[in-house]
């Protein structure tokens, strides 16, 4: 993406920077209009762009979203189309779901349950029933399947960043799998939708990465909160040579494949005119 061109504040006047020192030029003598007003400032930093209008992100805004995971990275990704009044509830359940599972169904579990926990939880708040629940969780695999989440030391990080660089010629697997709740209008048992999503991204890294870069990057501890070990929107990026796939979907939110979850599960909420009269 091309640089935006950030606007600076306009430099201090003359006359209030050097009020206190004599000046190096003459002036004439003021002059009796009236001063002119300042020019408006402009505001720092690029416009944002406007939120997209579309039918079921309109029937959710101003209503209760809730994100399910403590994540800034996915809270910003969900901003970017517009969801950025969310509250955030993390799960605190433990995510020990069996690793024998395998990396899909191991994701899909782990966000399954984050999202019922915290719909379980909200559903009857003094707040009022949310209007979307969302839920994540990413983990990496290598070729052989082996579940890599969070490093949990220093000596873990570094082990699992040089298997990730040494096995199948740098190539491993990342999964984020995505789940969307939504109370339904309608007696419908069980009185929720839930849609679900599974993304799979291959990321290969570059074999010339050397001991020493690891370890230098291990010490930033930029990865040290992240599944595999390094986040590929920041310094970690100087490991990875290429990716087959989507790139949000390895910062931690597949975020195409969540807005089509949203908009099944929102849709699924509404009840035709014709169903409500017959109830």
């Amino acid at each position: 993406m091309a640089d935006q061109k950030i606007p600076l504040d306009s430099p201090p006047a003359y006359d209030d920077a050097d009020a206190a020192t004599e000046p190096l030029i003459e002036r004439p003598a003021a002059a009796t209009s009236p001063k002119a007003p300042p020019p408006p400032q402009r505001p720092l930093g690029p416009r944002l762009p406007l939120p997209l209008d579309l039918p079921a992100l309109n029937m959710i805004r101003g209503k209760r979203i809730i994100l399910a995971s403590a994540s800034p990275r996915r809270r910003q990704l969900l901003a970017q189309i517009g969801l950025t009044n969310l509250e955030i509830i993390p799960s605190t359940l433990p995510e020990n779901r069996p690793k024998s599972l395998g990396p899909f169904e191991y994701v899909l579990q782990t966000a399954e349950q984050k999202a019922r926990a915290i719909y379980t939880q909200e559903i009857d708040s003094a707040k009022g029933e949310p209007a979307l629940v969302l839920a994540a969780d990413t983990v990496v695999s290598t070729h052989t399947g082996q579940i890599l989440e969070k490093p949990r030391s220093e000596k873990e990080h570094l082990i699992m960043l040089k298997l990730l660089r040494d096995q199948n010629n740098g190539w491993h697997k990342v999964y984020t799998a995505v789940v969307c709740m939504a109370p339904l209008d309608s007696l419908a048992d069980p009185g929720y939708a839930m849609e679900t999503h599974v993304e799979e991204t291959a990321v290969k890294f570059d074999q010339n990465v050397t001991d020493e870069l690891i370890a230098s990057y291990v010490r930033t501890r930029e990865g040290a909160d992240k599944a595999g070990g390094y986040g590929i929107q920041g310094t970690g990026s100087i490991l990875v040579e290429k990716i087959d796939g989507t790139h949000d979907n390895v910062v931690g939110l597949p975020l195409r494949a969540t807005l089509m979850v949203i908009e099944k599960v929102v849709v699924q909420t509404e009840v035709p005119e014709e169903v409500g009269a017959v109830l």
